[in-house]
């Protein structure tokens, strides 16, 4: 089976395929950091699974999973992401993606997700699926515009009102007033509150709000 590797960081790419090639089922055909890097190497090598972090500097991860998919039904779609919230996990679901996988999950289980992957790739796995299924079907925590949940994720990534504008092409009074109105949903006076309180209602993972602190 060859696997696609597409994420930003060097790293975490060096990181997946070692882990990749430690398992003889597996080749890694190549590597992209961009989207359209990504896209150009799909056509070149036709890869059975494609592991894609869900944020690229170029686009979004999903909204490339969604293209693979439409092209090919037979891939295998991984979507790797630091944010792990239901917004995120119901986004690869309607993308396509076979399977969702946390950046804390240990390599093993990103190589195990890639195997159901090439195996069943219309089937979706998630940790934590039936309950984020609960929560959607009977939602009892804030509900959030798609604004103020990726002005969520850059709070929980850490970064401040001027970094958050920047990364959205948005001005920093609109800023602002999306995490205002953030704090004002999560009944929070603060970052550190607002993430605590995202945590609780299923809108961020664990594995954030640690990183937050």
């Amino acid at each position: 089976m060859s696997v696609m590797l597409v994420d930003d960081h060097e790293l975490i790419r060096q990181g997946l395929r070692r882990a990749f090639e430690r398992d003889a089922g597996f080749t890694v055909v190549g590597e992209a950091a961009t989207v359209a890097e990504a896209q150009k190497l799909a056509e070149a090598t036709q890869p059975t699974v494609a592991v894609i972090d869900i944020r690229l500097p170029d686009g979004s991860g999903l909204e490339l999973a969604q293209r693979l998919r439409e092209t090919r039904g037979d891939i295998g779609l991984v979507i790797l992401t630091m944010y792990a919230g239901d917004d995120h996990l119901f986004g690869a679901l309607d993308a396509g993606a076979s399977a969702f996988v946390p950046k804390s999950s240990p390599s093993d289980d990103v190589v195990a997700a890639a195997r159901h992957a090439a195996a069943t790739p219309s089937a979706f796995v998630a940790d934590g699926l039936a309950e984020a299924m609960q929560r959607r079907l009977h939602p009892t925590g804030p509900q959030l515009t798609r604004r103020e949940r990726e002005v969520l994720d850059l709070l929980a990534d850490g970064l401040g009102v001027s970094s958050i504008a920047r990364k959205l092409y948005i001005s920093e009074s609109t800023t602002k007033t999306h995490v205002s109105k953030l704090y004002d949903k999560l009944n929070a006076s603060n970052r550190a509150q607002a993430i605590m309180a995202a945590v609780r209602a299923g809108l961020l993972s664990r594995h954030e709000e640690a990183q937050s602190g």
